[in-house]
């Protein structure tokens, strides 16, 4: 009697692939990540299911880290619904109240509400797991206006620069060109600026103690504007573009009546206009 053959023919056993997902993508200048779980929403619902996988949870802090370090962009969340489920949301489609959950859970992350815009769309039909909706939202990153935030930089430099303005002591009727760390700091800020914005001018008031007549203290005034000015064209500003003038001693910054307070009159304060 024949034994069969021990090297009958094996067929390899191939595992299925599950493709029944939709993955979860983050992709915009600056931030690229992707997992295939996602987001999910019952049937009919604008309630996300909860507890969100680990994989998701890493991307949205991905995408927290990114959008802290880039204050200006902002993400359009897209929700899904499809044309058979019902909304009864106060919203005005399902896609959008699924849009706006979403939202609020990126916000319990902490991630900004500023940076976000939602909106909502009904499509004929979504990938789903029994009466589960595999992640039903898309992310866009927005274009930035690179102009507008320049702009906003430039505007924020200037306001530091007037909020805190470069002022320059005299002795009386000297002039020095002695200036501490602060004070160059805040004359590269000027030409920084002056550098940048073209249209932008500086204007230099003058202003002494009450010591003299006016008219001499006008003068004098007058002066350390000058003086000012020159400094200032020397580091980089254009002199063309500086406006000198003097108030003498008509508004003081300390009493005229104490030896401290005459010294803190006789000064320039120098901002942009």
């Amino acid at each position: 009697m024949e034994t069969p053959a021990a090297d009958t023919e094996k067929v390899p056993t191939v595992a299925a692939k599950d493709n029944n997902f939709v993955p979860f993508v983050l992709n915009g200048p600056g931030i690229n990540f992707q997992t295939n779980d996602n987001l999910k929403f019952l049937k009919n619902s604008a309630a996300l299911i909860v507890p969100v996988s680990d994989s998701v949870n890493i991307g949205i802090e991905n995408l927290k880290t990114f959008l802290t370090s880039n204050p200006k962009q902002k993400v359009t969340i897209t929700g899904y619904a499809t044309s058979d489920e019902t909304n009864t949301t106060k919203f005005e489609n399902l896609g959008l109240a699924r849009a706006e959950d979403v939202k609020n859970y990126f916000i319990s992350k902490g991630l900004s509400n500023t940076q976000f815009n939602t909106k909502g769309e009904i499509i004929n039909s979504w990938k789903t797991n029994l009466d589960t909706l595999l992640g039903p939202a898309e992310y866009k990153f927005e274009t930035i206006d690179t102009m507008a935030t320049a702009s906003d930089e430039w505007s924020i430099l200037k306001d530091k620069i007037n909020a805190n303005p470069l002022i320059l002591h005299f002795s009386t009727n000297k002039s020095s060109e002695n200036l501490t760390a602060d004070e160059k700091q805040k004359v590269a800020d000027i030409a920084k600026y002056m550098d940048h914005v073209k249209d932008a001018t500086v204007l230099i008031v003058g202003h002494t103690d009450d010591v003299g007549n006016r008219e001499a203290n006008i003068a004098l005034g007058q002066k350390r504007a000058e003086f000012s000015k020159n400094y200032l064209s020397k580091n980089g500003i254009e002199a063309s573009r500086i406006n000198a003038e003097s108030k003498g001693p008509d508004e003081p910054a300390g009493e005229n009546t104490t030896a401290e307070g005459k010294a803190a009159n006789r000064r320039t304060v120098i901002t942009i206009k």
